[in-house]
């Protein structure tokens, strides 16, 4: 065992991380200068852009990273499927919509009990479960969740960190993970696999592929750009307490300390989003997808409270996704806004009937643990009662979110 230094790059910021692995012994490049440093870690996210569209890294040979986690499509799903294909055949559903790898980086590390900073808000307040990566919070770093997918039985379905090593060794690019980790890193099956989670992690913390913050809204917060009248109105809307209330979770002004806004306050909630028929193992009536609670985590398994709960994702470039939410369930933008407004209000719009004809509200979430509903603004109401948004003002607030897609030119 030695010591390998990670190099990371959070926010633009230099990092250097210890992290005990197993490793030949020319695993570990020793102290490096600044210089040495900047150049390993461009050289690692060179060899991780490799890897993430290479699909001789599963089973199948046909699936890379990049066929759930589309580049043109702020690295979220490429379609409207609501679970992608995988597997050895590429004839296995998942379970899960792909979220989207932009703007995780400034995604704290998961936490029961979480405290804003004094630079983010009131340090005094638990905000609750909040942080970690994928849809329930399990993964705290870009490489832990790199993880999963190489190894998943309906993703890349390889059988064990052995097999992606072998993959790797025979790559087109193997001569530069030998550059960068040593000679010998293929003889020890593990160091390789770690160096290729190293290597994936250190792409996607390349700024101009996954944080550019090059939307509309990023220039009007410059001044470089105007919203029009309609992002306007959207703008109000989404932080009107009254209205959308969007911004209590998809924070929308910058961090006291001026950084960018997330659009998300990476914290974990429950929204009863309707059962979704079209993922097949929603076939079987005693399956329930639970988030934080399981049953893909196993952590929680049993903690009632958490039942329900799954991470609210940044709002930038939603407008790019043609699914939404952890199942998929709505396929527009304008359905995935109008469901807040309207899912107390109007439940038979969103939610099925049963043989007599009574709305199944919740449908996706067992009687025990509805109880862990968020009923904050829009939600809330009765069924038949005025919703908090009128038709016109979701289009507005749609406009609004349309301006956090990258790549904005001004006119």
């Amino acid at each position: 065992m030695r010591r390998l230094i990670h190099i990371l790059f959070a926010a633009g910021a230099f990092v250097l991380v210890g992290a005990t692995v197993p490793s030949a012994d020319d695993f570990s490049p020793g102290p490096l200068t600044r210089a040495e440093a900047n150049a390993r870690s461009a050289a690692l996210a060179d060899l991780g852009r490799q890897m993430f569209f290479d699909p001789n890294l599963s089973a199948s040979g046909r699936m890379s990273c990049a066929t759930c986690h589309d580049p043109a499509r702020a690295f979220g799903p490429p379609d409207a499927m609501p679970v992608q294909i995988g597997g050895p055949l590429m004839d296995l559903p998942g379970i899960r919509a792909a979220p989207s790898l932009r703007y995780l980086h400034a995604t704290p590390q998961f936490s029961e009990h979480f405290f804003d900073s004094d630079d983010e808000g009131d340090e005094s307040v638990d905000n609750g479960p909040t942080g970690g990566l994928m849809w329930d919070g399990r993964a705290d770093r870009a490489r832990d969740q790199a993880r999963f997918p190489l190894l998943s039985p309906f993703e890349m379905a390889n059988t064990d960190p052995a097999a992606v090593a072998a993959k790797l060794k025979s790559a087109s690019y193997a001569s530069d993970v030998r550059a960068i980790f040593g000679a010998a890193v293929f003889d020890n099956s593990v160091a390789a696999f770690d160096a290729a989670l190293e290597a994936l992690a250190a792409f996607e913390e390349s700024p101009a592929d996954f944080y550019p913050y090059s939307s509309k809204y990023d220039a009007y917060l410059a001044d470089k750009a105007t919203l029009s009248v309609q992002e306007v109105r959207g703008l109000r809307l989404f932080e009107a307490e009254d209205k959308g209330n969007c911004a209590s979770c998809h924070i929308s002004e910058p961090a006291n300390n001026g950084e960018p806004p997330q659009f998300t306050d990476f914290g974990l909630i429950a929204l009863g989003v309707p059962r979704n028929p079209a993922i097949p193992v929603n076939t079987d009536p005693k399956y329930f997808d639970l988030g934080l609670c399981g049953p893909p985590r196993t952590d929680f398994a049993g903690r009632a409270e958490y039942c329900g709960l799954f991470r609210t994702p940044s709002l930038r470039n939603a407008a790019l996704r043609q699914t939404f939410f952890h199942n998929g369930e709505f396929h527009t933008l304008r359905d995935a806004v109008a469901f807040y407004a309207t899912r107390d209000t109007d439940p038979g719009r969103w939610y099925p009937k049963d043989v007599a004809g009574v709305v199944q509200k919740y449908n996706d979430l067992p009687r025990p643990y509805q109880a862990n509903l968020n009923t904050d603004p829009p939600f809330g109401g009765k069924p038949g009662d005025k919703p908090p948004l009128t038709d016109a003002e979701i289009d507005d607030i749609v406009a609004f979110i349309g301006t956090l897609t990258d790549g904005y030119e001004a006119p």
